[in-house]
């Protein structure tokens, strides 16, 4: 069988090794060593200068939703992973969506000002399979009518944009470090800013509004680490350039061996140093899509649809028809990619792919 990812893990005594220190210190979390060691570690390989690391992905969005969204309307993506928008319907904000762009994927910038009302506080915009938003043309849209801006970057460890981490723009990035990502912690993600008096908003909202063992600063969640979850981090962070570099090959491989008649595959924004997290193709019609999906599963192969549906056609949400992103959704098929992925496989899906779509 052949699924659509499979999670990297390194030799076991090296994560034992790690979490060693658990045992010795007996403490399992609220911010130990490991945690904070994670978040250095991630600093200096990135680049960056402020990283909280948290138990999963999605609570990052909602605690930046809370301190800078203000329950009101938020312009959004309807192409993204179910979580954006349910943060946005979760913290009592109301999500706008505005369509896509057709080769990019990500949000339509040109959009975004008609979208705008007096009840606008934010825009969360994702990075679509780690593709950057324009986010030089969002931040000016975003300064003219003062609005705040998160990035759902969930897909995006290791992507540089301009020469820099991709979390360094917007005032708040939200990563996740799920099992299925590149980099991983098991479950996991991290919240990323620059702004030194947001980021620690940011750092208490986290850990129950606490700045003290017996004093609180404002209103929090639990939204901490656990120092399993960083020693597994810390295991994986040595092998991020190599599975990059791995995934590089396997793409290359695919676009070798795909005939793109029939399909095409994302274009990368320009000055991007993409981290191949991800290899969807986009068919010409859902029929071309199911017929595909259909073969490769009987040969033990199982890609995804990622993301399906367009995110307007929740039933929580209310929302104009999107036209390209209700399109794209329908169309577009994540193939197998992961480290052990071997070049022979990508030929296998390759040539099914191509088969069924000459027939």
């Amino acid at each position: 069988m052949i699924p659509v990812t499979k999670t990297f893990l390194p030799p076991i005594e090296e994560y034992q090794k790690i979490i060693k220190v658990i045992w010795e210190k007996n403490w399992i979390t609220n911010r130990g060593d490991l945690v904070n060691k994670l978040e250095d570690q991630i600093k200096t390989k990135l680049g960056i200068w402020g990283v909280i690391a948290t138990a999963n992905g999605t609570l990052p969005i909602q605690i930046a939703l809370k301190l800078l969204a203000r329950n009101g309307e938020v312009i959004t993506t309807p192409f993204s992973y179910v979580a954006t928008t349910a943060a946005i319907v979760w913290e009592n904000c109301t999500p706008v969506f505005v369509d896509i762009h057709p080769e990019y994927l990500t949000i339509d910038e040109t959009k975004i000002e008609a979208a705008i009302t007096n009840k606008t506080t934010a825009i969360l915009a994702t990075h679509v399979y780690g593709n950057p938003c324009n986010v030089l043309e969002i931040e000016k849209i975003a300064a003219k009518h003062n609005l705040k801006v998160i990035y759902d970057a969930a897909h995006s460890f290791g992507v540089n944009y301009n020469g820099q981490s991709i979390f360094n723009y917007g005032d708040i990035s939200t990563c996740s470090f799920h099992a299925t990502k590149i980099f991983h912690s098991g479950e996991g993600g991290a919240m990323f800013c620059k702004d030194f008096s947001l980021g620690l908003k940011m750092f208490y909202s986290h850990n129950f509004g606490h700045s003290g063992e017996e004093d609180f600063v404002g209103l929090g969640i639990n939204a901490k680490m656990s120092e399993l979850q960083a020693a597994m981090g810390l295991s994986i962070l040595p092998y991020l350039d190599q599975l990059i570099e791995k995934r590089k090959k396997l793409v290359t491989a695919y676009k070798e061996y795909l005939l793109f008649d029939h399909l095409r595959d994302l274009q990368i924004r320009e000055a991007t140093e993409w981290n191949y997290s991800y290899y969807p193709v986009i068919f010409d019609t859902e029929e071309d899509l199911l017929r595909v999906k259909t073969k490769l599963n009987a040969e033990e192969v199982f890609p995804r649809r990622y993301f399906y549906p367009s995110l307007e056609s929740l039933n929580y949400v209310k929302s104009p028809a999107m036209e390209i992103s209700h399109s794209i959704s329908r169309r577009i098929l994540c193939l197998p990619l992961f480290e052990s992925l071997d070049l022979e496989e990508v030929r296998k899906i390759s040539d099914l792919i191509n088969l069924t779509l000459k027939t």
